[in-house]
Formats: structure tokens, C-alpha cells, sequence
């Protein structure tokens, strides 16, 4: 996240002090971009907002307990994050489809049933160029939820496995698997776009695809 406009130590006072006015800015300041973190998570725009909504409640409820040992920026965004996390936690969902399609299959000699392809280019490079985004994108959102939310919070927002388990509410080997699963699918998905010659390759990371 960018940084906040102004002296952000004279922002953090007057959130302390309950001014109105502190809060307006605070929402200014960073409303757009916790939103545009909050629908990396959410499909639903409304849940998306609700989530945004609900982390300003919480930090107007706990702006004391902020201890200022990082950026104000970053307790938001953590905040934002948990925030539509709980959403999806909460919200009623159908049960989700199996991801077992969407993973390498492998004989009874432990070999591939299938060539894994070679991409044309890595992963990280495909992304970064803004026609592949979308693609990117849109196979992500084909991932059931529990996938999805650990390869974002991995691989998108960059948090340790340890975050990630105590976010989700998991264990750290849970993390482990599920990343590495949701990989693995997501390779798949985009091997009709980016892959090339067969080869033998592992699963990509797609950090900075959101």
C-alpha cells in the first residue's frame, strides 16, 4: 500500500483522540485500496464493501490497542484481510467441487499419466504483463475457496505460513498442503494459455497475479 497522505504520527493521534475528522481521512486515505484488497477475496462487490466496512468498524473499536510497532498501513491492510476472510468463513456456501481433476495423476510405476508441459515463459513473467493478468485472474477464481484463500494469502499477499494458518485458522502443514494443491490446479488451468514443449516441471508462483 501507498503511504498516507500527510504525517500519518499526527493521523494515528487524532484517531486516538476520537476525531471525527481523523476518521473521514483515514477512510479517504485508504477506503479505495483496502477495497481493491477485500474483492481479491470476495466474488460478491456488496460482501466485498460489507468486509471494508466491517475492518473500519474494527479499527475505530481497537485504534487504542494500536501499538504503532508497524506501518498504519500495513495494521489496516492485515485488518481488511481478516476481515473477508471472516466473510467467507460466515457467509452460507454450497460445498465446494473437488480439486483432484485439477492435479497431476500418476501411474502405478509413480509416473506421470500425463506430461507435465514446459511454459513458454515463467509464470512470474507471464504476469507481470498486463494482457495475462486477467488470465491469471480468472483461473484463480476458479479455485474452490479453501484453495483459494491460502494461494492468495501466500502467494499474493506474500504471508508466512505461520500467518496464514492462524488467519484461516489451520494448521501450518494444512497451509502447506493446500498451497501446494492450489498450485498444482492453477498450473493446470493456465497450461492452455502459457504451456509450450512437454517437460517434467513443478508448480509456478504467482506472486503479484491480483
Amino acid at each position: 500500500m501507498e503511504e498516507t497522505p500527510g504525517d500519518e504520527s499526527a493521523l494515528l493521534a487524532s484517531l486516538r483522540r476520537g476525531e471525527p475528522a481523523a476518521f473521514e481521512a483515514l477512510v479517504r486515505a485508504y477506503g479505495g485500496r483496502l477495497l481493491s484488497v477485500s474483492r481479491r477475496f470476495l466474488r460478491n462487490e456488496e460482501d466485498a464493501r460489507d468486509a471494508v466496512q466491517d475492518a473500519f468498524i474494527s479499527v475505530f473499536k481497537s485504534i487504542d490497542r494500536f501499538e504503532g510497532n508497524a506501518r498504519l498501513s500495513t495494521w489496516l491492510h492485515r485488518i481488511v484481510v481478516n476481515a473477508a476472510l471472516m466473510k467467507l468463513r460466515t457467509k452460507s456456501r454450497n460445498p465446494e467441487e473437488a480439486i483432484d481433476d485439477l492435479l497431476p495423476q500418476f501411474d502405478e510405476a509413480s509416473h506421470h499419466v500425463q506430461e507435465v508441459q514446459e511454459w513458454r515463459e515463467s509464470g512470474d513473467a507471464a504476469v507481470e504483463r498486463r494482457e495475462t493478468r486477467e488470465i491469471v485472474r480468472a483461473a484463480i477464481e476458479k479455485l474452490p475457496e479453501s484453495y483459494r484463500a491460502v494461494l492468495m494469502l501466500r502467494d499474493i499477499e506474500e504471508m508466512d505460513t505461520e500467518g496464514t494458518a492462524t488467519l484461516l485458522g489451520i494448521t501450518e502443514n494444512a497451509v502447506k498442503i493446500r498451497l501446494h494443491r492450489a498450485r498444482q490446479a492453477l498450473r493446470t488451468l493456465l497450461n492452455p494459455h502459457f504451456g509450450g514443449a512437454p517437460h517434467l516441471g513443478g508448480a509456478p508462483h504467482f506472486r503479484g497475479a491480483a
